[in-house]
Parts: C-alpha cells; structure tokens; sequence
C-alpha cells in the first residue's frame, strides 16, 4: 500500500512538472507578446535560476567545491553553450513567431534528435534485427515526419467552440501578435527554431553523457551551469539589445515571467525531476512529456484564443507516438541488459535498488529546463 502510495506521489510530481512548464510556454508567449526581448527574458531566467540554485548547492554539496577543477570548469561552460544558452535563445526566438501549442509539440522530438546525434559516438545504436532497435528508429521517423508536418503544411482551420474564458490582456496580445504572423508567414521560421533548439539540447546531452564521471555533485553542477549561462546570456543581451528601458521590469507579465521561469521551472521542476529521475529512472520521467502538450493546448485555446489548424492536430499526434515507440524500444533495450547482466528491471524501484543502467540522453525536459539527473551506479552518484 506504501508503494503503491508513492507510486501515484511520483506520478503526481511529474504531471505537476508538466504543468509548470506549460504554464512557462504560456507565460513566456504573453511576455514576448507584449515586447519583451527574448534575449532579455533568457538573461534574466539564468541569473534567477543562479540565485535560487546556489544556495541549494552550498547546503546539500559544501565538499564538492574541493573537486572542482580547470577542466571541470571549462567542460561546464562548454556544456552551458549547448544546453542554456543556445538552446533557450533558439527556443525562445522561436516561440515568439510560432504558437506554444506548436512550441510544446515540437519540444518532443528531442529524444529522436539525440538518437540521431548519439549514434555516431556510440552511445546509441540502431540495431535493425531487434524490436527495441526497430522502435528506436521508426519511432525517430515518425518524430522528424511529424515536425516537418507541422512546420511545412498547415492545412484547414478546425473548428472547436470557443472559450468563455476572456482574459483582456491576453487577447489583445494574440490578437496584435497573430496578425503579425499571418502576413509575414514566419510560422515556419519558429517551428525550424525550435526543433534548433532540440538539436542544441541534444549536444547538450551528448556532451554530458562525456562528462558525466568527472564530476558527481548535480546540484553544484547545475548551479554552475546556470552561473556561466547567466554571464553568457547577459552578454549576448547587452551586445543584442542595447535598448535598456527594454531591460526594465515593473509590475506586469514581464515580471511574472521571469520569477515564473526562474523559480518554478528551473527551481522546484529540476529538483522534482531529479528526485523522480533517481526513484524510478529518466524514461519513468519521459512518459510525461506529452502531458505539457494536452495542457498547453488547453490553455491556449481557453486563454489565449489559439487556433488549431489540421497540421497542428497530425503532427501533434505522430510526434507523439515517435515519441512512445523511442521510449519503449529503449525501456526494452534497458532491460535486456539488465536481465543479462542479472539485474531487477530497470525503472522498477528506481536508482536505489541495484544498478540501474540509464541513457541521460533520453531523460527529456522541456529545453527550457536546467536538469541534471542523479544516477547510483555501483555505490556512486553519478550525472547523466
């Protein structure tokens, strides 16, 4: 009863995650919307993101500071290139000439991006004469089908009944907004953006899987990840936006924004995420992901009026099953290996009981996340 009792707390958690980073697609759209420069809105969710991760550092890791050297050092900041900076400023660029509902989609085609960009460093492979492999690789077309689906094709507007839910601020956002979109045609151009930034999040991952042994403290690492990114960011928004009353924050969506980001999905999102991550492994994590889609496509038909066009719908769905055929051939593959190997089942109990053979590189997060996953293997801690 205990078990089954923590099972459905994991569970809770990570549709709790989800639901934060719809509300971050949401939030962020509006802040664009009303003007915000997505290199300020980035600059500003790192050096939040700093300030509420440090101390979680300092307190859970005092004896990490002693471990860290040049190489590590230098290794982190290459890591927070591909893994913040780049892919935040692609992603963020992107939702602002797209949709959140796309935005939320396309983000899933990520574990097919790092299958791709895993296989030539062998942390991958695509054996064709196992189903597991057969999965893996279908399951990465359906994912590439379906993106170019939604980026290259729009197809007719689908009629739904419209929401009673009328928020002033908001419809006057999208309604100048989609206007906008509409007779410059850059749909596409944000759609290409964000599947970039799944690219750029996927190196992050390759990179990491590299690194990973070098330096087992999560929470110190993740702290320094965001510091570099925050110095990156910064200096990429003065150098971009010059324009400092654009760097002013009163009391209106900006603000929200950022202490939303900051906090909610760079704060308690990766400390839910690694405490889930550890219980029950990264794929457990994963089968959440389409969950953001369902709740940003509900928000954004009920607050911010989005229309759904048929290309949205099919692609939205493809992905999604590209998604699912990833995860279950790799599930499958992990447990072959750990039956071999003599091992429990992977993802049954979690890091704690045995050794668990994870792929960091499938641990998906939506690209706007700073997540570094914790993973026992043979009595140590490690990164994944």
């Amino acid at each position: 009863m205990m078990e089954k009792g923590k099972g459905c707390l994991q569970a809770f958690s990570m549709v709790a995650v989800q639901a934060g980073y719809a509300g971050l697609n949401v939030l962020s759209k509006l802040a664009l919307d009303s003007g915000t420069s997505p290199l300020v809105l980035i600059a500003y969710r790192q050096i939040v993101s700093t300030l509420l991760l440090a101390p979680i550092a300092i307190f859970l890791e005092r004896k990490a500071a002693s471990k860290i050297t040049g190489r590590i050092l230098v290794q982190i900041f290459v890591s927070s290139i591909f893994g913040a900076t780049l892919n935040q400023l692609l992603y963020f660029i992107g939702l602002q000439y797209t949709t959140p509902t796309i935005a939320s989609a396309l983000t899933n085609v990520l574990p097919a991006m790092t299958f791709i960009m895993a296989l030539p460093f062998r942390i991958e492979t695509a054996d064709m004469k196992t189903s597991s492999g057969q999965a893996k690789v279908v399951g990465t077309a359906f994912s590439i089908g379906g993106s170019m689906l939604m980026t290259f094709y729009k197809g007719p507007l689908i009629h739904v009944p419209s929401s009673s839910i009328h928020w002033t601020y908001a419809e006057g956002a999208v309604e100048s907004d989609g206007a906008t979109l509409a007779s410059r045609g850059e749909e596409a151009i944000g759609a290409m953006l964000v599947v970039a930034s799944c690219i750029a999040w996927a190196a992050w991952f390759i990179i990491q899987a590299k690194m990973s042994q070098s330096f087992s403290a999560p929470y110190t690492n993740s702290a320094l990840f965001s510091a570099m990114a925050a110095l990156q960011c910064l200096l990429i928004g003065i150098i971009g936006e010059r324009d400092f009353n654009r760097w002013a924050l009163g009391l209106d969506i900006r603000l929200v924004a950022v202490l939303y980001i900051g906090v909610v999905c760079s704060g308690f999102a990766v400390l839910l995420m690694t405490w889930a991550i550890e219980k029950r492994g990264p794929l457990f994590v994963s089968m959440f992901s389409p969950v953001q889609l369902m709740i940003v496509a509900v928000l954004g038909w009920s607050i911010l009026d989005e229309k759904i066009y048929l290309s949205s719908a099919l692609g939205s769905v493809v992905i999604v099953l590209g998604l699912y055929m990833v995860l279950w051939g790799k599930g499958r593959e992990l447990k072959a290996k750990a039956s071999l190997e003599g091992d429990k089942e992977p993802y049954e109990g979690g890091a704690a009981e045995g050794k668990q053979e994870t792929n960091g590189a499938l641990a998906i997060y939506s690209p706007t996340a700073n997540a570094y996953p914790k993973e026992k293997k043979e009595g140590k801690v490690d990164e994944v």
